[in-house]
């Protein structure tokens, strides 16, 4: 199983200054495509953008955009979000490393969020497949990509992400995301509805290193927990504030990806309903975490990440204790090592009071929050970046 819909700003650092020294005047940038309209990309060539990190030695830029605009609505008639993914191929005639991505939402008042996946060559006719079977570019993907590639949360096949708050991420020097000869990458586009269906055109850059770079292999670890959030004393009029309830209408705006609500329960164990929620997870291997991240929604108040709690050899590797929607990036640390038996526990704090006070649920009824897809729905995920032994 691979938990639903989130990734911040992605797989090993958050956005700096260029290192000092670092020019690399012949960069190469390929890919072809539409810009994305609006985007800071947009009119500039193939140029740096603001803030973007110069090249480091041997490594280029490959620019992948959506094949076409896509005008998003509610793929199942209902609901604020469509979640929309699109096959794009960056022409990999070799193997080599990602080491950084750099996400350009066309629209971006209404793209929620962007979360890029790699397709193995095995998977690539099963890709193209599904993005043949539906009409218009790309295929409704509420949860993950929509194909099974034998990915887990031990080693989930995200490469990289945009969400508010965060711009080119560019990993460590010595890590990368190796990506075979022949590979695709699927880009998932998250629409609010509540913003408007104007067309759209995304894009990604990609920041590639050779194979022979002798880089370390990072993995991403997704922690998700649970979200049981009831309906505020005096506020239980709503038919939603049955949890049920509540549940058949996640799952009827997001089909089976709904279902992870109860899923959530198996793989954590059941929880007293309530603001604070925590997941544990013990390792089933050796890792060291390079980076670290966390994701809820608009509901969200603090989101942390411990290794052995409750322990001597306790540490808290991620605290945010105001949750900020609008800034959602990585944390590059220094190495922590993990042992196989190890636990990981994600706790997040979500409040129903800041529905009186963000526009975003304005006429929203009041609900039994579970995990879903939606801008107003909710999320608990934690995410390691991590290398192997």
């Amino acid at each position: 199983m691979v938990a639903a819909a989130l990734l911040l700003a992605s797989c090993g650092g958050t956005p700096s200054a260029p290192p000092a020294g670092r020019g690399a005047p012949d960069a190469t940038v390929s890919g072809d495509g539409p810009e994305p309209a609006g985007s800071a990309a947009a009119g500039g060539g193939d140029g740096a953008r603001a803030g973007q990190q110069d090249l480091r030695p041997g490594e280029r830029f490959d620019r992948l955009a959506m094949p076409a605009a896509y005008t998003p609505s509610a793929p199942y008639g209902t609901g604020t979000d469509d979640y929309r993914c699109f096959l794009l191929d960056p022409r990999l005639d070799r193997d080599a490393f990602l080491t950084g991505t750099d996400v350009l939402p066309g629209s971006p008042d209404q793209v929620h969020h962007v979360i890029l996946f790699r397709v193995p060559p095995g998977s690539v006719a099963a890709a193209e497949a599904r993005d043949a079977g539906e009409d218009g570019p790309g295929w409704t993907c509420f949860g993950g990509s929509g194909l099974d590639d034998g990915a887990s949360l031990d080693d989930a096949p995200w490469i990289g992400a945009w969400a508010p708050g965060s711009g080119e991420s560019v990993m460590a020097d010595d890590v990368g995301i190796p990506l075979q000869e022949g590979s695709r990458v699927v880009m998932q586009v998250h629409y609010n509805l509540l913003a408007g269906t104007r067309p759209d055109v995304s894009a990604v850059r990609l920041r590639l290193a050779p194979s022979e770079a002798g880089l370390a292999r990072l993995q991403t670890v997704l922690l998700p927990a649970p979200v049981e959030l009831p309906c505020r004393p005096g506020h239980g009029s709503s038919p939603l504030c049955d949890r049920d309830k509540a549940v058949r209408d996640v799952t009827r705006r997001f089909g089976q990806a709904g279902r992870l609500a109860d899923y959530l329960h198996l793989l954590c164990g059941s929880a007293a309903p309530g603001p604070r929620q925590s997941c544990d997870r013990e390792l089933s291997r050796p890792a060291t975490i390079r980076a670290v991240a966390g994701h809820m929604h608009l509901l969200g108040r603090r989101i942390t990440i411990e290794v052995d709690p409750g322990t001597p050899r306790a540490r808290t590797v991620l605290d945010i204790p105001v949750w900020n929607f609008d800034d959602q990036g990585a944390t590059t640390i220094d190495p922590v090592r993990l042992r196989a038996g190890d636990t990981v526990r994600v706790t997040c704090e979500h409040d129903q009071g800041l529905r009186d006070l963000l526009p975003a649920f304005e006429g929203q009824p009041e609900r039994w929050v579970v995990w879903g897809e939606g801008t107003t729905d909710e999320m608990c995920l934690g995410l390691l970046m991590v290398t192997r032994p």
